[in-house]
């Protein structure tokens, strides 16, 4: 199992079926591992979950809208429902979603999360250090 950390978007990035079997729940080749962990953990990883919900919902959208024989209005109303109810489901469990994606690709459990964590910590403390610099390099400092 995989434990090195990254940051930043690796080079190798998956062709436009892989992703998308990606976006349906399905795995990638090992060689992109490291992509899904980068693409689970950088900055924008809620708004590319989000949009990886969408895709899973477009096809149910698009049937509620073709295939219902009912009135336009009925099956508008019916595909914004169903695509609403989804993505709350979809928000509810979302770390969970991107916790198993990482660990589908080799990655321990709960290193997305990790990452993610450390991340805000690092940017918090650059907040800190930015808002209060008296206490740069310990100088004024209460630890």
């Amino acid at each position: 199992m995989r434990t090195t950390r990254h940051d930043a978007p690796t080079a190798a990035s998956p062709s436009v079926l892989q992703w998308l079997r990606y976006a349906f729940g399905g795995g990638l080749p090992r060689d992109l591992s490291a992509w899904v962990l980068s693409d689970t953990t950088r900055p924008g990883w809620v708004r590319r979950h989000v949009t990886r919900s969408l895709v899973q919902l477009s096809p149910l959208v698009v049937i509620c809208l073709v295939a219902v024989p009912m009135a336009l209005a009925y099956r508008l109303t019916a595909a914004f429902g169903g695509l609403l109810v989804g993505l709350v489901y979809s928000l509810a469990f979302m770390v969970e979603t991107t916790e198993h994606r990482v660990a589908k690709a080799g990655y321990p459990a709960g290193t997305a999360a990790r990452l993610r964590e450390e991340r805000a910590e690092r940017r918090r403390s650059a907040r800190v250090e930015e808002r209060f610099p008296y206490r740069v390099g310990g100088s004024g400092s209460f630890d």
